[in-house]
């Protein structure tokens, strides 16, 4: 019989052999699956914590009273509820290091006001994006203002080295080959728009969001020019092929679009930024001065008696008074916090015009408010509407919040009750609710302007005390093992 036509050996594998082959076989499909770690976001659930690269700044992540804020940090804060796992905040000193810590797998997400790129594309993943922002050429008032890069002559432009400003520069640079500018690895743009105010620089390039943050505090800065029409703001992640994290990331921006959370935000923190003018900015800083150090202990004891703030007092009586305690309105309501005679009768306050006696009456009538708004709204809304309720009287907010439940918004979100209030001046509206007319469109002016108010309050006095720590001290600036 041929060789390859011999019958094969079907003889019985002895038992002991077959044990050793079954050993074998477990071992090896044990170690083919310890070779394939799980996906990314299972591992970040398991081990409960989100490891994020961001920057410090007003557009992204600071520190305040009681803890940290900024739109990145919220935002972050709660895509990592969804998952149920803590942030750990990184915060390099330079920008160019959030990209490399990505690309190195050394944070999970850089969640820092990136702008897409086409040259940042090639090194990271981007997120939906969740904001627009501009490029926007800074001067200050009194200097010569540019038109468009050719007008720039001889001057040298600041930017922050490899953000995406300076890669719009370098495009520009072939259409206007004059155009010059200095990199700054060591600086922030928060830094250069207070050097350009200080008039140590001429012009610098910024976000559009930090330009208008900041000019609540240099009231003299303007735009020259938009370098490029708005551009999104995304969150980086690396080129893996896990991609379990990045689809939970855009899935939770997609939801949050639709849920009204990034419209929540967006309000929070530039809702209130553009309402006061050039010279409401400047009279305040001159007031800061001049005016409120009469005033400042008064506002701390009222603080320390009713636990409201007294930056946030000190912020309605300049809105009420410009912290004039003789101030008087046309409808008689009197003194720093401009008390009403009935409020004041509520309260046990006998001289409105007495300062200790009205910011302490304005006090404890803003506490009663805040008690007055349901308990089941959190903060901020809740202080919001408990100012809204101080200009223009409880019963009218609340005529506000039934308007904004008819028509399909939430009563509870400030955001949408100051689209409603400015319809209690028209009959239309205010005959179908209980307490009648109101000049609706001046609580959420007077909202808007004390949220503007505190924050330039908070920045000066920040300003007269400053943190000791530097910038690249902030949390957890020491990068963690790669992931």
């Amino acid at each position: 019989m041929p060789r390859s036509a011999q019958p094969l050996n079907l003889s019985p594998i002895p038992c002991r052999r077959l044990k050793r082959l079954m050993v074998l076989g477990t071992l090896a499909a044990l170690l083919y699956a310890c070779a394939i770690p799980p996906p990314l976001l299972e591992r970040i659930k398991e081990k409960g914590e989100l490891v994020v690269a961001t920057r410090y700044g007003l557009t992204t992540y600071y520190e305040e009273r009681g803890g940290y804020a900024g739109i990145e940090h919220d935002l972050v804060k709660a895509f990592a509820d969804k998952l149920g796992v803590k942030v750990r905040f990184v915060v390099p000193d330079r920008l160019d290091r959030i990209i490399s810590l990505v690309v190195r797998g050394e944070v999970h997400i850089a969640a820092a006001g990136l702008t897409v790129t086409d040259r940042r594309r090639e090194a990271i993943r981007f997120s939906e994006p969740y904001q627009q922002v501009a490029s926007q050429l800074v001067y200050r008032a009194g200097m010569r203002r540019p038109r468009n890069p050719g007008e720039l002559g001889d001057a040298i432009v600041e930017v922050v080295s490899r953000s995406s400003h300076e890669e719009r520069l370098q495009a520009l640079q072939e259409e206007y080959p004059d155009l010059r500018w200095n990199a700054q690895a060591e600086i922030t743009e928060e830094e250069l728009l207070h050097l350009v105010h200080e008039e140590l620089i001429d012009y610098a390039v910024a976000d559009s969001t930090q330009l208008i943050l900041s000019q609540r505090f240099y009231p003299e800065l303007r735009v020259a020019f938009d370098l490029h029409a708005p551009q999104p703001v995304a969150w980086a992640f690396p080129h893996t092929q896990d991609t379990s994290l990045f689809d939970a990331a855009n899935a939770f921006l997609a939801e949050a679009r639709e849920n009204g959370l990034l419209e929540d935000l967006i309000e929070r923190y530039y809702g209130h930024t553009e309402r006061l003018n050039y010279v409401d900015r400047r009279n305040f800083q001159r007031h800061l001065l001049t005016r409120l150090p009469l005033y400042r202990e008064m506002f701390e004891q009222a603080a320390a008696e009713t636990g409201v703030d007294w930056r946030l007092l000190a912020a309605v009586g300049y809105q009420e008074s410009h912290w004039n305690p003789r101030a008087v309105s046309p409808t008689g309501v009197r003194g720093i916090m401009m008390l009403t005679q009935d409020t004041a009768d509520q309260l046990g306050i006998e001289d409105r015009v007495d300062p200790w006696q009205s910011i302490i009456g304005g006090a404890r009538y803003l506490l009663w408010l805040q008690e007055k708004v349901p308990e089941r709204i959190g903060h901020p809304d809740r202080l919001w509407l408990a100012l809204a309720g101080y200009n223009v009287g409880f019963g009218h907010l609340e005529d506000a919040r039934v308007l904004t439940e008819r028509h399909g918004g939430n009563p509870d979100r400030w955001r949408d009750v100051k689209k409603n209030l400015p319809l209690l001046s028209r009959q239309k509206y205010y005959s179908t609710v209980k307490y009648g007319r109101a000049r609706g469109r001046e609580p959420v002016i007077y909202v808007d302007n004390i949220r503007a108010y505190y924050d330039m309050l908070n920045w000066h006095i920040k300003a007269e005390e400053p943190d000791e720590r530097e910038l690249n001290e902030y949390p957890l600036s020491i990068f963690p093992a790669p992931l």
